[in-house]
């Protein structure tokens, strides 16, 4: 009968023991153990890491192809204007006047001329503009006055965008300029020049030689154009303004 009774009041006792614990500010603190933090994965798998050589791959690509659009885009306001000029021929289809030089000759890197400074600089310095040329002796001629007149003149025509041209004398021997040629054609730049080396880039004809013509070279340095011995400069003109017009650069 007694261990019956302390049986059954034991739960109770229990049950009263734990609530005046939580009464008096106790908690029952449970003695299982966390769980395991999980284990970390490696930081990149091989697909992140095929994923990124490709990525890499893909921009050396896009490099590639910015580079080859900068150089078109560079290119094109020429090859637009020749198209244009010798192709499309505006203003009713008719051929310059000018005989075009191909392939173009760029103007050779050796070729130095030596200013009234005395001082020797590459010809191909002078790129970034059109220059009209003319090549002769410094005593200069009736046949040399007569080119470098004209050639003062087709510039002047062109009114503002005369700027956009340079007149060139390449003298081929070291005589001196008469002082009214230098006063007439101050504009001109007069430079001193080895004659071999000046006719082997400028190219004749059968029946006439490189100090018979006016030549033009475009502002990126390439010889292309020729104009006939005893040239008509209003042709000229019509040439020049027509390049001009259909190019941009320089």
């Amino acid at each position: 009968m007694a261990s019956d009774m302390i049986r059954t009041t034991a739960p109770r006792m229990q049950h009263m023991d734990n609530r005046q614990r939580q009464k008096r500010g106790f908690t029952t603190v449970s003695t299982q153990s966390p769980r395991s933090a999980p284990v970390a994965q490696p930081a990149a798998t091989s697909a992140q890491k095929d994923a990124h050589q490709d990525a890499h791959k893909n921009a050396k690509r896009r490099g590639r192809w910015t580079l080859l659009i900068i150089a078109l885009i560079c290119g094109a306001p020429i090859a637009i204007s020749y198209f244009t000029y010798y192709v499309i021929k505006p203003k009713g289809g008719t051929t310059s006047y000018g005989a075009l030089i191909e392939p173009q000759r760029p103007i050779p890197g050796a070729l130095m001329v030596t200013g009234e400074d005395g001082h020797e600089v590459p010809l191909a310095s002078l790129k970034g503009r059109w220059l009209m040329i003319s090549a002769n002796g410094g005593d200069c001629d009736e046949a040399c006055a007569t080119k470098l007149y004209f050639m003062r003149q087709v510039r002047a025509t062109q009114g503002p965008e005369r700027e956009r041209i340079v007149t060139v004398w390449l003298r081929t021997d070291d005589a001196g300029v008469p002082a009214k040629v230098k006063g007439a054609y101050a504009d001109t730049r007069m430079l001193r020049a080895d004659p071999v080396a000046v006719a082997a880039w400028l190219p004749a004809t059968p029946t006439t030689k490189d100090t018979d013509h006016i030549y033009l070279v475009d502002p990126n340095g390439n010889l292309m154009m020729r104009f006939p011995a005893h040239a008509d400069p209003s042709k000229i003109k019509q040439d020049v303004t027509k390049l001009l017009k259909w190019s941009r650069i320089g």
